[in-house]
């Protein structure tokens, strides 16, 4: 989703690895799962502090096109990776990493040919589609071609060929065709409809070789899999710990059912564009302090907030922002510094009992209160200063995955719910 992709707890790496069309069927029933690694940890190559600066002004860049002026901002993606998803494309597969997005339906990655100034650094091998047997352009005339916003006919010999930017800059075009994907260890999904980029440039990660778009628009990865998967599925992100190898996890169908203690449901809204989850924020309290948003009034309408599991910091709306910022920096029992990165507005100096003299905070959403901890709610600008991970709304407010850490968080497409147990994700994953 192209919104705030950014900041160094909200980079999770998702793992996908490979699955078979035999087995598809079989597994439909018991559901199947995948690893989530997060960016920052030692699996990820990656190191942690050096990322924050980069990843928050990513943030703040994509806030502000989340509101669609036409189909084609309806897609917008993260312009960083955030998630990497591990999966394998074609036939015979090949495997690479591409930015899982639920807040995005088109899935991409950049193919041969591939030339250097068109083209990011990508570590994984660039996908070649004339070595795949399963590789089937889409014509630019198909009915598919037609629905798939900022599509056009000057694809390679004839084909649909589409092209998406981003308000950083960055931007992807290419081929869209249809391509067999495999996910964990024995489920493979034929006919995917996917992009097959050939000039694409921007902020995005070495680790990366595109999109996977797990939003809930019609060609979205989610949507795509179809009743295979009742419609269900689920993430349960591991805290960044800087020296943790415990990946994430991804459920898909039964295994992706929330139960148990401490569930809370709220029900998810549909809007335009339907790429986005909404849901409806009816407020917040800090500690014994709750502020609710005037139900009268736009920022109060149902619907008024987005999840995404790619966007790191958490956008409220301004009026509640002020609230909710005062009542943390009245609350707080520590000293006030100014953001380092000159990037977030209330920061305090870090120490080792931060964690005690943060004020519990609650997400109240229409059915469900969410209390969040320490870890949700701040995070480390530099190995001296912590600061609040929420920002003001400039259009629609979000729900980013920082304030979603050790949640299991499941989507059900089809009771249009969503719902949060708090879980220590390191265990029950």
């Amino acid at each position: 989703m192209k919104l705030h992709k950014a900041s160094l707890v909200c980079a999770i790496t998702i793992i996908f690895a490979a699955i078979s069309t035999c087995n598809f069927r079989a597994t439909e029933a018991a559901g199947f799962s995948i690893d989530l690694i997060h960016r920052d940890s030692l699996q990820s190559d990656s190191s942690s502090l050096d990322h924050v600066n980069a990843t928050l002004q990513r943030s703040f860049n994509c806030a502000k096109t989340l509101i669609p002026q036409s189909a084609a901002s309806a897609d917008m993606v993260p312009d960083i990776g955030e998630y990497l998803m591990r999966f394998s494309i074609g036939t015979p597969k090949v495997e690479t990493l591409a930015i899982a997005d639920t807040g995005s339906d088109l899935t991409w990655i950049q193919c041969a040919p591939c030339r250097p100034w068109r083209c990011f650094k990508q570590r994984p091998p660039l996908f070649v589609p004339n070595r795949s047997s399963t590789y089937k352009p889409i014509p630019c005339s198909s009915n598919t071609c037609k629905a798939i916003p900022d599509t056009s006919c000057l694809g390679t010999k004839g084909s649909c060929s589409y092209s998406m930017s981003y308000g950083d800059g960055s931007f992807s075009k290419g081929d869209v065709a249809m391509e067999t994907i495999t996910l964990g260890n024995n489920v493979t999904i034929p006919n995917i409809v996917t992009g097959c980029a050939h000039n694409s440039r921007g902020t995005f990660s070495r680790a990366t070789s595109g999109i996977v778009g797990l939003g809930g628009g019609k060609h979205s990865l989610i949507r795509q899999m179809g009743s295979s998967i009742g419609g269900r599925f689920s993430y349960c992100l591991v805290p960044n710990l800087g020296k943790s190898t415990k990946p994430s996890k991804m459920h898909f169908g039964d295994k992706a059912v929330v139960s148990g203690g401490g569930v809370a449901t709220t029900p998810m809204v549909g809007k335009y564009p339907d790429t986005f989850y909404y849901l409806t924020l009816l407020g917040m309290s800090v500690g014994k302090e709750r502020f609710d948003l005037d139900s009268s009034s736009e920022k109060g309408e149902v619907g008024n907030i987005v999840i995404d599991s790619g966007s790191t910091l958490t956008f409220l709306p301004f009026e509640l922002y002020d609230k909710v910022v005062a009542a943390v920096n009245r609350q707080a029992n520590m000293r006030r510094i100014s953001d380092p990165k000159k990037q977030l507005s209330l920061c305090f100096f870090a120490t080792k009992d931060a964690g005690k003299k943060i004020p519990e905070i609650t997400a109240h959403f229409k059915g469900a209160d969410v209390k969040l901890k320490f870890y949700n709610t701040f995070i480390m600008s530099t190995p001296k200063s912590m600061c609040f991970a929420f920002a003001p709304a400039t259009f629609v407010a979000i729900y980013g995955n920082l304030a979603q850490v050790n949640f299991v968080i499941g989507y059900d497409l089809k009771k249009k719910t969503l719902s949060f147990k708090p879980t220590d994700c390191t265990i029950n994953a």
